[in-house]
């Protein structure tokens, strides 16, 4: 019988530790799709402020690692507690590094100035950290920038170490937007040999420190979280000027799709929902969108089309061409309910919105997770015109809960969603190819008068959704065929 594959995932965030975005939801969700396919699985992350105060029954296991990070020794001790009884969770408890309101900056400042010295500590110290337990893992799993040093260092400071012997890293790339890119004056943080790596070949980038690039680099497979995405990244419009990098490696770059948490996101028994429902009760579905509108003081009908948003407000997710045509949109006999934060202007086009159309406009410029299972629920219509989506949640959730997704065809999006056909009763959705606002205002046109017109195609949409399977399981088995093309 074959040994369990032991598997440690490196990640800057996790639910339901501490969450910025998408990465910490894959991160909560994987490992354990992935032990019950019988993996071992465990868990680094950093002990931030937010774990600190969740009230996390968090052990002090009585070990400590030291790194030098720069000319300083610094010291963590570790925390750790298990995650639905099989994940073993250990947390890099750091006083001056990780106790901040916020994970990697402030609104008002931007990035924190010691990043690198926070995530140098943070990758290197779960090498010694794993010396310290005696925990060999098969592979380890890194994601994204924060973790992009383990990799680097793996085939550098600790390429003669025997305990490291044989172990293979797997980097993951949630979006290549976000590289970890710093001075090349802080190079002696990571305490790399300066004159061997910082060179245009390895980290040096546009005479700058680029860790993304460094785990391009060393890695031993690379993934992204998208068939598509991983074939867009590429190219010069996507490849954030890393396209030559990962075009040399591209015979080690794969795209798994992201799953989504099939018991977290269950229309069957979601408390947050006015009426439970699921495929064969989807006419239930109607009372959460009257108790929507009725919430949101939109005129209750559940014959006029509710179009939902739940998005971060910025220009990577459609905004800039969604603010084109938005006051046109709402002349349509349509209403809009949209959830969200981001840029200031987006903010400001919004409020206006909601003044000049109170009945058919309900905007929420805040983070609320009860309101958003809500939406998924009652709107008709789930709107991602993103320029760029590495892999994307909302349309996965949307499907799931009976919601038509209106998207551009981008990365995971193109991935996930299938344009619909009438004549041939196909797709799950609307889409569209080229970024721009006459082409996203006539897609959601195409769907309002499908939802009006063709009561039958509008069904046979909403079911071909609910019928896909988006769990993560599938990809869980896709991710174990990638670590065994590491270890081969």
């Amino acid at each position: 019988m074959k040994s369990k594959l032991k598997v440690l995932m490196v990640s800057s965030e996790v639910v339901p530790f501490a969450k910025t975005g998408g990465l910490a939801d894959v991160v909560g969700s994987l490992p354990l799709a992935l032990s019950k396919l019988g993996c071992e699985l465990r868990i680094a992350m950093p002990k931030y402020k937010m774990v600190s105060e969740s009230g996390f029954n968090l052990l002090n296991i009585d070990k400590e690692v030291n790194v030098k990070v720069g000319n300083t020794m610094q010291k963590a001790k570790i925390f750790s507690t298990k995650v639905a009884g099989v994940v073993t969770v250990y947390f890099f408890d750091h006083h001056e590094y990780y106790d901040r309101d916020q994970l990697y900056g402030t609104t008002q400042e931007g990035d924190y100035k010691d990043n690198l010295n926070r995530f140098s500590f943070f990758a290197r110290g779960t090498l010694e950290l794993l010396k310290k337990i005696d925990y060999k893992p098969h592979i380890i799993h890194c994601h994204d920038w924060q973790t992009a040093l383990i990799p680097v260092y793996l085939k550098t400071l600790y390429r003669d170490d025997p305990f490291f012997e044989g172990v293979k890293t797997l980097f993951t790339i949630h979006n290549l937007a976000y590289q970890g890119i710093f001075p090349e004056e802080e190079f002696n943080i990571t305490g790399l040999d300066k004159e061997e790596l910082f060179t245009p070949d390895k980290l040096e980038f546009w005479e700058k420190i680029n860790l993304m690039k460094g785990a391009l680099i060393y890695a031993d497979i690379l993934n992204t979280v998208s068939r598509g995405y991983a074939q867009e990244i590429l190219t010069q419009e996507y490849g954030c000027g890393l396209e030559g990098v990962l075009k040399e490696r591209k015979d080690k770059l794969y795209g798994v799709i992201n799953g989504i948490d099939y018991k977290e996101w269950d229309p069957t028994m979601d408390k947050e929902l006015t009426m439970s429902y699921d495929i064969n009760t989807i006419e239930r579905k109607s009372k959460n969108k009257k108790a929507l509108q009725q919430e949101n003081n939109l005129t209750v009908d559940e014959n006029i089309p509710l179009l939902g948003m739940i998005t971060r407000l910025s220009a990577q997710k459609g905004l800039d061409i969604l603010d084109e045509i938005i006051e046109e949109l709402m002349e349509l006999d349509i209403q809009f309910i949209l959830l969200g934060t981001g840029e200031a202007k987006y903010h400001e086009k919004m409020k206006q919105i909601k003044e000049k159309f109170p009945s058919k406009a309900a905007i929420h410029l805040s983070f609320d997770p009860k309101l958003a299972k809500k939406i998924y629920a009652g709107a008709d219509m789930f709107l991602m015109p993103s320029r760029y989506e590495p892999c994307g949640l909302g349309q996965l959730i949307s499907l799931r809960y009976g919601n038509v997704p209106i998207v551009r065809a981008t990365g995971g999006l193109k991935d996930t969603i299938i344009n619909f056909n009438p004549v041939k009763k196909t797709g799950n959705g609307f889409t569209f190819e080229e970024y721009s606002s006459q082409m996203l205002y006539s897609t959601i046109k195409r769907a309002v008068e499908t939802f009006y017109k063709d009561k039958e195609s509008w069904r046979r949409l909403v079911l071909n959704g609910m019928s896909a399977d988006f769990s993560w399981e599938h990809s869980a088995k896709e991710y174990i065929e990638l670590y065994e093309k590491a270890l081969k």
